[in-house]
């Protein structure tokens, strides 16, 4: 930053023609920008000025470093403008990182209103269903679905509460009964995400873990939900996920009154104190989207 200061007076006294006026347009003093003018050319170990009575006139030396010194501060400039407009307006390349279920449904299909309000915007959305850490892995946002969020480096906000039901194919329930308690899921077939072999749900004393068991585990949303509609067992999963099934009573939800409601969707950035006005856009935009209100109206309508 030092070299780049004495740049700067340099290339103003030139422009000035005098250190007298150079120190007047860059509100400083006249001795401190000739002691400023010496360093550089200390520095340099070359004179840059040829200095006179009447006037400043410079060296070939001095020609080329002018030359140089105003292209670097031009780009200086330019950069410092770039990045000030991006904290003030949403633009540049915005990569998002979600699980596979939740970015399909419920992200992807508000993209394009997102990028339709902002235009100077591009997003990458990776989907992916193993833990990544939004700061290591270079994404801007990353978007979960938890009760309680590992530590991280990363900020973390609350964007809406996450409904997750325990559901089943009439078919199975007709075959092997409804159960009216979570301890009956001992007698039942469960199918498993493969990182979770308890089901939370909500009990005397608050959120209580129930152990459960079945042949099938998958670690994809979607497999699970197949797996249920071909009525192979129960599953513990996002409401979204089911939410036409449910409307259309391909399947039911079971043990309703022991729905645990600790879940949400959250989003994870990098922790900054100038936050990019890419990023507030999007978690806004989400917090907006995903509000437990709106959700109730899309599914009216």
């Amino acid at each position: 930053m030092e070299h780049l200061n004495g740049m700067h007076v340099f290339a103003r006294v030139v422009e000035a023609g005098s250190f007298s006026e150079a120190a007047r347009r860059l509100g400083s003093s006249k001795s401190a920008v000739s002691r400023q003018m010496s360093q550089l050319e200390n520095r340099l170990g070359a004179q840059l000025l040829q200095r006179t009575t009447r006037k400043l006139a410079l060296t070939e030396a001095g020609r080329l470093f002018h030359e140089r010194c105003v292209r670097i501060i031009r780009e200086v400039e330019a950069a410092e403008s770039e990045v000030s407009r991006a904290q003030r307006s949403p633009r540049g390349l915005l990569r998002v990182n979600a699980p596979l279920s939740l970015g399909r449904l419920a992200l992807a299909p508000m993209l394009p209103a997102f990028l339709a309000r902002h235009s100077d915007l591009r997003v990458e959305l990776a989907l992916d269903d193993r833990r990544v850490d939004a700061v290591e892995a270079g994404f801007d946002v990353t978007v979960r679905i938890s009760e309680q969020l590992p530590d991280s480096s990363a900020i973390s906000r609350r964007i809406a509460p996450a409904r997750v039901v325990v559901c089943a194919a009439p078919r199975y329930l007709a075959r092997c009964g409804i159960p009216r308690t979570p301890a009956d899921l001992a007698r039942h077939e469960c199918l498993i995400y493969s990182n979770r072999a308890r089901w939370l749900f909500q009990g005397p004393a608050g959120d209580e873990w129930t152990d459960v068991s079945g042949r099938l585990r998958a670690n994809d949303a979607d497999t699970l939900r197949e797996a249920v509609l071909a009525g192979l067992g129960l599953a513990q999963v996002p409401r979204f996920i089911v939410a036409d099934d449910l409307a259309r009573a391909a399947l039911r939800i079971v043990l309703e009154p022991f729905e645990a409601r600790s879940a949400w969707i959250w989003a994870l950035y990098s922790p900054t104190r100038h936050l990019s006005a890419k990023v507030r856009a999007f978690v806004d935009f989400l917090a907006e989207q995903l509000a437990p209100k709106r959700q109730q109206r899309v599914a009216r309508e």
